[in-house]
């Protein structure tokens, strides 16, 4: 949806920054950040715009910001991430610096980060732990326990460089930001523009910020924990591999190691023994783990057809042997052995005249054949559905 552009301090295409502040009934602190960004633009002889994206102000922000010669964005969708990007595209400028309305930045203190994006930096990241946070600036569970924890999980799953994962004040050229494709209409924004970029392989610096008590007499619009857990849920819904291949690995290896300690005969450790009922668990360890390897192949090959992850060679790679053909044949032997099995079985039944039998020898026939089948099926069905997933890739 093309945002509506209502005032327009400037009508020149080739200018170099756009300065764009979010806003959300920002009446209070909206004129002060205006001001400080047109001096920074006037005092240090920039080419650029201060360009408002406002989310539905009802305390009359955008004519603040309209009396001060900002130009104003209407943005229909809510949220923090809806308005920056509706924001970014109506930019003007071939970078953009974006910050909150709420004064708790300095949007005369921007040359550090224009000179990164004038040297090639693709998307630059403020970092307020090397700059500064003034008392009372962050709430102590943000800054001990929830930006930390995103940064090491950024750096986890992505390689990340960045070691300030929330900060608000950071640019970015168009093109990277054209390249980026950023969906996210809420908080998590801000972790999908370093996700992204770690995965594009952009170039991507940091420089050190103050951040400071905003200027609000209300409470902010973040809400820490549903918002940090919004971020959490993005970070893992955006690595299939440690929500599920690396969780589905483990599983695998663990019941694969049980049912070979367990399946020729009952053993001891110490004075505890185990029997049948652990090799139970250990083969719906090892199905449990297939369909999580499973999810993460669809979830991989899903999210990279929808543009929401790049392209991977290793998944084309993976996707060259995992055609349809050969997990049909995988699944059609896993099922024929399953059922070869269970026709054994059945045939021990009838040597006893289909009697009482030995659990623990019988069940160490059956438990394979049970889940051999099972695996079998799910084989084929999933061969199937990712062949679906693949029909638009290709």
């Amino acid at each position: 949806m093309t945002p509506e552009i209502v005032a327009s301090s400037s009508s020149e295409a080739d200018l170099e920054l756009t300065i764009l502040m979010p806003c959300l009934n920002e009446a209070e602190t909206l004129g002060r950040c205006v001001q400080k960004a047109q001096g920074f633009l006037r005092n240090h002889h920039v080419r650029g715009e201060v360009l408002v994206s406002d989310n539905g102000s009802e305390d009359g922000s955008p004519d603040i910001a309209q009396r001060l010669g900002a130009r104003v964005v209407h943005v229909p969708t809510r949220g923090y991430g809806a308005a920056l990007i509706h924001g970014a595209m109506a930019a003007r400028g071939k970078f953009v610096i974006m910050g909150d309305a709420d004064d708790s930045y300095d949007f005369t203190e921007l040359s550090p980060f224009l000179e990164e994006l004038r040297g090639g930096a693709d998307v630059v990241i403020g970092n307020r732990f090397k700059g500064s946070i003034r008392p009372h600036a962050m709430p102590w569970k943000n800054r001990w326990i929830g930006t930390p924890m995103l940064t090491v999980l950024g750096h986890l799953f992505f390689h990340s460089p960045v070691r300030d994962f929330n900060c608000g004040l950071r640019g970015f050229s168009r093109t990277a930001f054209e390249r980026m494709d950023l969906r996210t209409t809420g908080m998590e924004f801000a972790s999908e523009m370093i996700v992204k970029a770690s995965l594009l392989r952009l170039k991507v610096a940091e420089v050190p910020t103050t951040l400071s008590p905003d200027g609000r007499s209300r409470p902010p619009h973040l809400r820490p924990w549903r918002d940090g857990w919004r971020h959490l849920r993005f970070l893992l819904m955006y690595s299939p591999r440690w929500l599920f291949l690396y969780p589905g690995l483990a599983l695998v290896f663990v019941g694969a190691a049980g049912c070979a300690w367990l399946l020729p005969q009952t053993e001891r450790l110490g004075n505890v023994g185990f029997d049948i009922h652990t090799l139970l668990y250990a083969f719906v360890a090892i199905v449990l783990g297939y369909q999580f390897i499973a999810f993460a192949t669809f979830t991989k090959v899903f999210a990279i057809s929808e543009g929401l992850l790049p392209n991977d060679p290793r998944i084309d790679r993976v996707c060259r042997y995992l055609t349809l053909e050969a997990g049909l044949i995988v699944g059609v032997v896993l099922t024929l052995a399953g059922l070869g099995g269970s026709v054994l079985a059945v045939s021990e039944w009838g040597k006893a005249n289909f009697g009482a039998l030995d659990p623990s020898r019988m069940l160490r026939l059956v438990l394979p054949s049970v889940f051999s089948l099972m695996l079998g099926v799910e084989t084929i069905c999933g061969s199937f559905f990712l062949s679906i997933l693949r029909l638009r890739r290709r």
